[in-house]
């Protein structure tokens, strides 16, 4: 994967024989130039190594041969020339990047660094600092290479990577400076939550409550601990204290909706959610459970809801959820053509999911 995101070819133009060659030298380096151009990179790797020893002290040459070893990706080849033409040229741009870029690639991380450092080879440099124990400087280089290439799946892979790195790093710390705190309980619950000890985690979590009851996003994560295990009325509990809490909380009021959903109380539950659209519009799970929980007392709501719920997912399974509650809603309604209709549609997206790929 490596090779693919780092080499990006030669940063310069090189046609002519530099001047203080030797004839034979200048000959054997133009016959490389000439192979290389017919993408014959055997030849030109023969023709600049007999270039290189009819030149030893050419940074140009070397940098040529290294080169043509990093086209044929044989990244332990090209370190050796690589080496020589920055002790040659230790102003040469191109012959930094390069071998920081060939050493990286044969995970020699840490040598990469500075050759790739001088150059501000963002990305590469990214890399070699995660591979390298430095996670922090790491997600600096990789979000200002993502700046410019915000797309690169390679950069976003490093910068998760990076990420989780650098939080490990962070709550190990935590830890080790501050282990009876209220967010070194925190960081222990949430590692059994995350591992589903849900007993753990509530401890965890009851422990950074009582240290620090008014700092934000314990009772959310601890009613989040509640829900995964099914323990709906704990969970509304601590939902509803996370929404008095921080009333401006999109998350805690669909929390709170919800788990008074699951709870079968569904007046509250549509309040709750009407909230959390407010808070923060166009989310397909909050207007889909707002749907459900209107469904019984408010067909109109309903069936906004899930009408947007479908206008956003388009063809996903949450969407052909919402057109089974949807052909409800218009049964109720009376409109048995658009019931079926939605049905119809329900099917469909079934089936696709069924067989994405026919």
């Amino acid at each position: 994967m490596i090779h693919v995101l780092l080499y990006l070819g030669l940063l310069f133009q090189q046609q002519a024989a530099p001047p203080t060659l030797s004839p034979d030298a200048a000959a054997s380096l133009q016959s490389g130039l000439d192979a290389e151009n017919r993408n014959d990179l055997d030849q030109a790797i023969v023709a600049f190594g007999k270039a290189a020893d009819l030149a030893p002290s050419s940074s140009e040459v070397f940098l040529h041969l290294g080169d043509a070893y990093m086209k044929k990706q044989n990244y332990a080849a090209a370190i050796a020339p690589l080496k020589r033409a920055v002790e040659l040229n230790p102003d040469s741009l191109p012959a930094h990047q390069l071998l920081g870029y060939a050493l990286l690639a044969e995970g020699y991380a840490s040598q990469a660094i500075p050759h790739l450092k001088m150059v501000q080879a963002d990305g590469a440099l990214g890399i070699a600092l995660l591979q390298a124990g430095q996670p922090a400087e790491a997600v600096v280089n990789l979000q200002a290479a993502l700046a410019k290439s915000p797309d690169d799946p390679n950069l976003l892979f490093y910068l998760s990577r990076a990420s989780s790195a650098l939080s490990e790093e962070t709550s190990d710390k935590l830890l080790a400076t501050s282990p009876d705190s209220a967010r070194a309980h925190q960081v222990r619950g949430q590692a059994a939550y995350a591992l589903k000890i849900f007993p753990d985690a509530e401890k965890e979590y009851q422990q950074a409550i009582a240290l620090r009851p008014d700092l934000p996003g314990l009772r959310l994560e601890l009613g989040r601990v509640f829900a995964a295990d099914s323990q709906w009325e704990k969970a509304a509990e601590q939902f509803r204290a996370e929404a008095k809490l921080q009333p401006g909380n999109a998350e805690a009021a669909y929390r709170l909706g919800d788990a008074l959903l699951q709870l079968g109380k569904m007046k509250e539950a549509e309040a709750e959610l009407q909230v959390s659209d407010s808070l923060r519009p166009g989310m397909p799970e909050t207007l889909y459970a707002l749907g459900r929980a209107a469904a019984a007392n408010d067909a109109g709501v309903a069936e906004h809801a899930f009408t947007r719920v479908i206008e956003l997912e388009k063809e996903t399974p949450l969407a052909a959820q919402a057109y089974l509650a949807l052909a409800g809603v218009h049964r109720k309604q009376g409109k048995a053509e658009q019931a079926a209709h939605d049905l119809q549609e329900y099917r469909r997206l079934q089936e696709l999911a069924a067989h994405p790929h026919d």
